[in-house]
């Protein structure tokens, strides 16, 4: 596998793109469409195909093409990252091999879901993913879809043996987590929230950037959110937190990604709101809340 380049920095604010369909086929032309709104908006980096791009419902086929289209589209401008966990080891191995030889910059690795390995067989599949690529690999623990997090113990066993195991997005809802993994890291793991509305408390936990839901439709209002934040502006942080906190919150009355999915279709960005089963379309009181939340964000 080729090497590549001395890696960018994943800081700041990085959009899970969701992943648009049409008749239920990948819409490209709503991709490009995507990817442009985000980079002129100013979006620091691109996640494509985790769980906000419906990767449980694509095709491998269909995975890798989303993540070659997006590193196209992109053309260098901002990293590309490529969601490649699995629940199956060899699979993820796999995918990352795929995702490497094809350009990107980092590696998104889900802990594994249902099976519920114990810590011990998480250190090993990461490891084994690890020893496939030399790409930033950013660790993915949410225990509310996988079933089990991913323990500061392993963390700090895979920083060790990994020097591009170097990024942990932290979606357990936890603050206390965001300590626990800086006071036993500190400078040598860079934590990205996995949430929206915990960004702010994150950050000042010691994080150093998000990895959005909302940045989809809303990239230059979460990224002045994330960088002023960080700069240590926490008062007028505070004051973005709370007149985005609606929206973050709507964009989750629905299993993730149909809500964002609505906000884009509304906002002109994307042509249709379309998911794959088992996710269906929000309920007629979901959606008028989210557009009602929307108008109110946009006066």
């Amino acid at each position: 596998m080729a090497k590549k380049t001395a890696p960018r920095s994943l800081t700041g604010t990085l959009t899970a793109l969701v992943t648009p369909f049409k008749k239920q086929q990948v819409a490209y032309g709503d991709l490009e469409a995507l990817i442009e709104f985000q980079i002129k908006g100013g979006i620091d980096g691109l996640v494509a195909v985790g769980t906000t791009g419906e990767s449980p419902t694509l095709t491998h086929e269909e995975h890798m093409q989303v993540v070659q289209a997006t590193i196209e589209l992109a053309a260098g401008r901002v990293p590309v990252v490529a969601g490649t966990g699995s629940n199956s080891t060899r699979e993820a191995i796999g995918l990352t091999k795929l995702a490497h030889d094809a350009g990107v910059d980092a590696i998104l690795l889900v802990a594994p879901y249902y099976n519920k390995p114990s810590q011990e067989g998480l250190f090993l599949h990461f490891s084994a993913i690890a020893e496939a690529t030399d790409r930033p690999i950013i660790l993915y623990s949410i225990p509310s879809r996988c079933g089990i997090e991913i323990g500061v113990g392993v963390v700090e066993r895979l920083r060790a043996k990994y020097p591009h195991v170097r990024y942990i997005k932290e979606a357990g809802g936890s603050v206390d987590r965001v300590d626990q993994i800086k006071q036993a890291l500190g400078k040598d793991i860079t934590v990205l929230s996995g949430d929206d509305s915990l960004t702010l408390p994150f950050i000042a936990a010691g994080a150093e950037g998000v990895i959005s839901v909302a940045s989809n439709l809303y990239v230059r209002e979460v990224a002045k959110l994330v960088s002023t934040a960080l700069k240590g502006d926490l008062p007028a942080a505070t004051k973005e937190h709370r007149r985005l906190y609606p929206i973050f919150k709507a964009l989750f009355n629905e299993p993730n990604p149909v809500p964002i999915k609505l906000a884009l279709h509304k906002a002109g960005i994307i042509s249709r709101p379309d998911v794959r089963l088992p996710l269906c379309p929000a309920s007629a009181e979901n959606r008028s809340a989210l557009f009602r939340i929307m108008a109110e964000l946009a006066r």
